[in-house]
């Protein structure tokens, strides 16, 4: 895997240099996380596409401010996408990464070939509890992901270096993350997304359950969905072969 720096943001890649006859994967994370979220897949994926997992503005080790609207945030992963020069960008999130990815097939049409939204919505509300663990007892927030972040059936550790990156992260970035979800809604623009998208669900999500997925697949025109079985809201990390074979499934159907 490499480790590489685009437009001022850290990201790493299956393979170097792109291949130009590839589609390229652009892995992006949660709220609070890093390009770790994602690492299983960029190296599984790598002999199939061009696979690149990208820590957000403040996250990972990028240094300086995050962001607090989703429109910055998917103007800043326009811009890396074309300063990469992306061979047939795909992007892929979860969560927020997850808004992202329907606010650039919104509003920055033309960027991509096409989306996969990961455990996410069209409308994310998020609860008062959440930002005021964050502020008050961020360790304990973080932490906390052991509990309510996976199913009871993933075996915790495989969630520690996730956790370690994010009490890397500062508190105010992971709050501004949430901010930027809690004022997000397209759910009334979904019809107009021309691409083809993948929505991924999990069963076992308590953060963003099944029905926020099954409505943005109900909606967006064309979209496909899939569930990933005994997973919670880390469905990467919990599940990373299944996880794995639906992006590769999804991508290695795409018409040029």
């Amino acid at each position: 895997m490499h480790e590489l720096v685009c437009d001022g943001l850290g990201f790493v890649a299956g393979r170097w240099p792109l291949d130009p006859d590839l589609y390229t994967l652009v892995f992006i994370h949660g709220s609070g996380g890093s390009s770790i979220l994602w690492h299983r897949q960029v190296t599984a994926l790598a002999d199939k596409m061009n696979t690149v997992a990208v820590d957000l503005p403040g996250h990972g080790r990028n240094d300086g401010p995050g962001m607090s609207r989703i429109s910055d945030y998917s103007a800043a992963i326009s811009r890396f996408i074309n300063a990469l020069d992306a061979p047939r960008p795909v992007v892929c999130g979860l969560s927020i990464g997850g808004a992202i990815v329907l606010d650039l097939l919104l509003n920055h049409k033309g960027v991509c070939h096409a989306g996969i939204v990961v455990n996410s919505g069209a409308k994310l509300k998020v609860m008062p509890l959440i930002f005021e663990t964050i502020k008050n007892d961020y360790p304990g927030f973080v932490n906390s992901l052991y509990g309510f972040g996976i199913s009871e059936k993933t075996d915790p550790a495989a969630l520690t270096p996730l956790v370690d990156g994010m009490l890397q992260c500062p508190p105010d970035v992971t709050y501004g993350d949430f901010a930027a979800c809690d004022s997000f809604d397209v759910m009334e623009q979904l019809h107009t997304i021309d691409v083809p998208v993948l929505v991924m669900t999990a069963t076992d999500d308590k953060l963003t359950p099944a029905k926020y997925g099954n409505f943005l697949a109900d909606t967006i025109p064309g979209a496909s969905i899939v569930s990933i079985q005994d997973a919670g809201h880390l469905s990467p990390i919990e599940k990373p072969e299944a996880v794995g074979a639906a992006i590769e499934n999804f991508v290695l159907s795409l018409k040029d």
